[in-house]
């Protein structure tokens, strides 16, 4: 299912822990799944959350590549169309396969971030590291293993595949939400619930922040907000 550009905005209004705790209401089944399970790094916290259709790929950076650099720029070819292929906005989600050495060499810096923004991406997240963080195209998201300052090898290994990224399995065009605190996917059938969703959660969880914050707040109190809160549908 492909969204509307309005149905995008509405996604994008919410942070990601939202966007969790919505798909806890609309996909209870994927309460324990779906997003990073270990802590990404994100250099620009202070940027809106992005959604997207996802763009994956596998690279590896100790090691040179065997293939013929003919064979690699058409593979980096590929990619780059399918950065720019529809649907869209894409984001690009790169895993690290190096194994322990993940993160060894970065594919991401000034260059890159450029180029994908310019294909209409949104940003990576990945479980490789980045660079050039001061170089960075303005706006451009990233959630990555870490920072580190050399490309060494790095070099794409394959396209279009499943990818693991933090313990988040992701597929080629599955919907992504992401924010500085994590990434998530919204399975495509229910996204068109989501943002209601979180229209739902916010307005309860107003009822008891409000009586939370105010003057003369007692558990007894707390347990009245509660109940009201129940009450909102």
């Amino acid at each position: 299912m492909t969204l509307t550009a309005a149905d995008l905005k509405k996604l994008a209004a919410y942070d990601t822990p939202t966007i969790c705790n919505a798909l806890e209401l609309v996909a209870p089944e994927r309460r324990a799944y779906g997003f990073n399970r270990r802590p990404l790094v994100c250099p620009f916290p202070k940027l809106k959350p992005i959604v997207g259709y996802a763009r994956t790929a596998t690279i590896r950076s100790r090691e040179p590549s065997a293939s013929a650099k003919a064979d690699q720029r058409q593979l980096r070819a590929a990619y780059y169309m399918a950065i720019a292929a529809e649907p869209r906005p894409s984001i690009s989600v790169i895993q690290d396969i190096d194994g322990p050495d993940a993160g060894f060499g970065a594919f991401w810096g000034e260059v890159q971030s450029t180029i994908h923004k310019g294909l209409g991406c949104l940003g990576v997240v990945t479980d490789g590291c980045i660079r050039d963080i001061e170089m960075w195209a303005p706006g451009f998201q990233a959630l990555a293993g870490s920072i580190m300052p050399s490309h060494a090898h790095v070099h794409l290994v394959s396209i279009g595949e499943e990818v693991s990224i933090a313990g988040m399995v992701v597929r080629p065009n599955d919907l992504l939400h992401a924010d500085h605190h994590g990434a998530v996917v919204i399975p495509h059938q229910v996204a068109k619930k989501v943002a209601a969703a979180c229209d739902l959660l916010t307005r309860k969880e107003a009822v008891i922040l409000k009586a939370a914050r105010a003057k003369g707040f007692t558990a007894q109190k707390l347990m009245k907000a509660i109940a009201e809160s129940d009450e909102i549908h």
